[in-house]
């Protein structure tokens, strides 16, 4: 077999009245904007859509006559200069000084993620936690806030699709071809690929980066599969989510430890760190060890800071689904990197323990996260719970309710999902704020200006295009599969553009359900054969290579949707991606959810879809607990949560079935005069009204520099000032509050004696409090008072902080305070002593709490 002894990337030849094409191409700022995309699609669409939309393949495939003669035809040009225009004005915004908060200094942020799906031509995710990571970058370069992304570059990126005859689910891996993509390697001051290297188990590997720019923001790709490398290395970016735990540890390491030195070499130096989950956690090391290292400061003092600094969002309702390590394992990759830290083995491993002492524990990437970081945030107002009551354990004298885990609900980038004709509608009726502000009710008021008439044909177009979409779609499956000629024909007469019309798209695990609707095959086939009110479903998702169970689910719908009543009701659209997505949730009526709760962290496919117009139809749980509202979509239970599954999902599936029947399917088919269902046009409205301006990225990304990124830069500057003299002076009170704590102890607690008290009248209490060698100013002692459950547990909580009056020789003071209680009910008290951290935000993460008893 014959090899190349030189291999060259060969470039299309733009003409000068072109450039503006190929900067555009560059740059995935088209992936949300309808116009610009056309500009592509006009020149040959069938090209645009065989490179899956790739600007930068297309032009590499257009011959030069093609290129000679858009040069000069007159009106492309035009097309081209005016999206040209709004391009370079939407680059070259400047970041508004105000947004970094009082003191008004810049800073930079960057945010780590495994997986980041921005658009259909850079395949390097899996799912909704990629899909998120590239809606944050899209709203980071929206709001012109200075955030980059760092994450791998996969050479096969996430496997795809594809059922064989019996529906069972097959897995190919196609490989990305960089040079061919909108992403451009990073480069030396001499022109050199610039790389660095990474230690995995005494060698060394070498790591490049790839530049994405995704409209004003910046993401950066990891990729070992470089000449010199070994090809165990050089595969470590090969897959997402590929390969053993052994590959997993490479991967993470590389992604954390890779991605904080590949920063370093570009000269970016981030004041704030964000992990989008625990995958890139091992940065946190690798910060700490360059603190030491070139900055001189001790552990303690480097620990600190970048606990100061580092922002973690956790995306997992269950410890099943971290990433976790076995002792020896990673005794393998850290025995060496433990003493860079100064610290040993041991200490090292307790960082990701629950229980530090606890030997045989696996090392979990969560809680090195948690533990690292003052900022910690579940992704919905559900979770947040969740997640409190799952790693209570790394707290464990502290009440559930003050665990350093707070939420910030996820959200979608309404541009880059909805169609082309909402989008119109918004800008006619809405204005042009809608993109700019689009978490501002003001703007959605005016959803209510847009014509019925209008909004519902709008909606109709979008599912006529879905209907074709997935004959088109399904006709391409079966010739793949070798079904004859002579049975293709029904691929065409699947579907009818005027049903009640279903999706049901994610993941096929087991807690997503998809069952839950095909359980009772009975019912379904009335529901979906009813004669005067027809419903039809589109299913789409893929199982994890290594789950038979999500395997054998997709065969059973596909089994299911061939039998000859439902064949023509029912689809399952295999390989699904950023098109399939894009065309169910601008296409569907309903949006289907059926997790089991709580295991929805969040969940974003409905969002996308309400934004289309359609409505939501789900469990409670994620994101639907809190934007559940009767007028605006429908719920499957009260929010209850069993321990028999078997039972509960009869009991869902039949509710599930009772609000189709009874609610959903009468609703959408009573028309007026006009053909218009009116009442289901209000829900539509009332649902982009109330839901909209909450459950976008927008909202989510400045949530994020409110609540957390512009904090830790401030709090992360003044540690700094003075060569670092705050931060040595917290470092220096933390070992004292941690050295002395044991011995501080509460003496003595004098209370009223009394069973009942009126509302608003005082009731009066006192403490004793040893504090041996602290000071009262050391110390936040409160008394902590709440509703008990009927077990004498505090359902919530508030406090009075005790002020000291006088102390003793013996280094004993007392405290005293009088408490208020606003309302009747049945109330606990206790006394509670913590330390009074110069950052609030990090006074319960120390997990240092004593309790009155008596």
């Amino acid at each position: 077999m014959t090899k190349p002894i030189k291999i060259l990337d060969v470039k299309p030849k733009i003409p000068k009245k072109l450039k503006a094409l190929h900067d555009i191409s560059e740059n995935l700022w088209f992936a949300w904007n309808h116009d610009a995309e056309s500009l592509f699609r006009r020149i040959k669409a069938d090209l645009w859509e065989e490179t899956g939309k790739n600007p930068v393949e297309f032009l590499c495939r257009l011959h030069q006559q093609d290129l000679e003669r858009l040069a000069g035809d007159e009106g492309f040009l035009a097309h081209l200069e005016r999206i040209y225009e709004e391009f370079t004005r939407y680059i070259s915004a400047k970041t508004e000084h105000q947004v970094f908060g009082k003191r008004g200094k810049p800073f930079l942020v960057a945010y780590f993620t495994a997986e980041c799906g921005v658009a259909d031509c850079l395949p390097i995710y899996s799912g909704g936690l990629g899909i998120l990571s590239g809606d944050h970058m899209k709203s980071a370069s929206d709001l012109n806030l200075p955030i980059i992304g760092v994450s791998l570059a996969y050479q096969k990126g996430y496997f795809r699709q594809y059922l064989i005859q019996d529906g069972w689910q097959m897995e190919s891996y196609p490989v990305n071809q960089f040079s061919s993509m909108p992403m451009d390697l990073v480069r030396d001051s001499k022109g050199s690929p610039l790389q660095i290297s990474v230690d995995l188990k005494g060698q060394a590997v070498r790591v490049q980066a790839w530049r994405v720019d995704i409209g004003r923001a910046g993401l950066y790709l990891l990729d070992t599969n470089i000449k010199d490398n070994p090809q165990w290395a050089r595969d470590i970016t090969a897959e997402l989510y590929g390969g053993d735990k052994e590959m997993r540890i490479q991967q993470e390491i590389i992604l954390g430890i890779g991605g904080s030195r590949m920063l370093g070499a570009m000269g970016l130096e981030p004041s704030v760190y964000h992990m989008n989950e625990g995958h890139s956690a091992f940065a946190l090391f690798e910060r700490i060890r360059d603190l030491r290292e070139n900055r001189g400061l001790s552990f303690n003092e480097a620990m600190e800071f970048v606990r100061v600094t580092n922002v973690f969002t956790t995306h997992t309702p269950v410890p099943a689904g971290i990433d976790t390590f076995h002792p020896d394992l990673m005794r393998h990759y850290f025995e060496s990197f433990a003493k860079a830290l100064g610290i040993s083995f041991d200490v090292l491993m307790g960082f990701g323990k629950q229980d530090p002492r606890n030997k045989s524990e696996e090392f979990c990437m969560a809680v090195l996260a948690l533990r690292l970081s003052n900022w910690n945030n579940g992704v919905s107002r559900l979770h947040g719970n969740v997640s409190r009551k799952m790693w209570q354990s790394i707290w464990p004298k502290t009440p559930e309710i003050d665990l350093p885990i707070v939420h910030v609900t996820n959200g979608v980038h309404i541009p880059s999902w909805i169609s082309e004709g909402m989008a119109e509608n918004f800008d006619r009726y809405l204005g042009p704020r809608w993109i700019e502000d689009p978490d501002n009710v003001k703007v959605w008021e005016r959803v209510n200006n847009i014509p019925n008439a209008e909004l519902w044909r709008t909606h109709e177009r979008a599912r006529e295009r879905l209907v074709a979409f997935t004959r088109k779609r399904l006709r391409g499956q079966l010739v793949k599969r070798g079904v004859p000629t002579r049975d293709l024909e029904f691929a065409d007469e699947v579907l009818n553009s005027d049903a009640l019309t279903i999706g049901f798209a994610r993941r096929f695990a087991p807690y997503k359900r998809a069952h839950l609707i095909i359980q009772d095959i009975e019912r379904l086939g009335k529901v979906l054969t009813h004669p005067t009110m027809p419903v039809q479903i589109i299913f789409a998702g893929k199982a994890h290579p290594q789950d038979d169970r999500g395997k054998e689910l997709i065969k059973q719908i596909v089994e299911i949707s061939n039998s000859e009543n439902l064949k023509r009701r029912m689809v399952f659209l295999e390989d699904y991606d950023f098109e399939i997505a894009r065309h169910m949730v601008q296409g569907v009526d309903v949006w289907l959810n059926t997790p089991r709760r709580p295991l929805e962290a969040c969940g974003t496919s409905g969002m996308k879809a309400v934004a289309n117009g359609a409505l939501h139809f789900s469990v409670l749980d994620g994101w639907w607990d809190e934007g559940y509202d009767r007028e605006i979509g429908w719920a499957i239970g009260n929010g209850e949560e069993y321990d028999d599954h078997e039972f509960q999902d009869v009991l869902e599936g039949r509710a599930l079935y009772d609000i189709l029947e009874k609610d959903v399917m009468p609703i959408f088919y009573d028309r007026g005069s006009n053909g218009i269902p009116r009442r289901w046009v209000a829900m539509m409205k009332a649902s982009m009204y109330k839901l909209c301006p909450i459950f976008n990225t927008h909202r989510m990304v400045e949530d994020y520099w409110e609540q957390f990124y512009v904090p830790a830069a401030e709090r992360g500057n003044r540690l700094i000032e003075n060569d670092w003299e705050g931060l040595k002076s917290l470092a220096q009170w933390r070992e004292r509050i941690m050295y002395t704590w044991a011995n501080v102890a509460i003496r003595d607690i004098r209370m009223e004696e009394m069973e009942e008290i009126e509302v608003e009248s005082s009731f009066h209490l006192e403490a004793d409090v040893f504090l041996g060698d602290l000071s009262p100013e050391d110390v936040i002692v409160e008394a902590y008072c709440g509703r008990l459950d009927p077990s004498d547990q505090f359902m919530d909580r508030f406090t009075c902080p005790m002020s000291v009056s006088e102390g003793s020789e013996e280094r004993t003071w007392q405290f005293k305070c009088d408490v208020q209680f606003k309302e009747a009910g049945h109330f606990g008290v206790n006394v509670r002593i913590t330390p009074n951290h110069p950052n609030p935000e990090s006074r319960h993460a120390m997990g240092l709490i004593i309790w009155g008893e008596m």
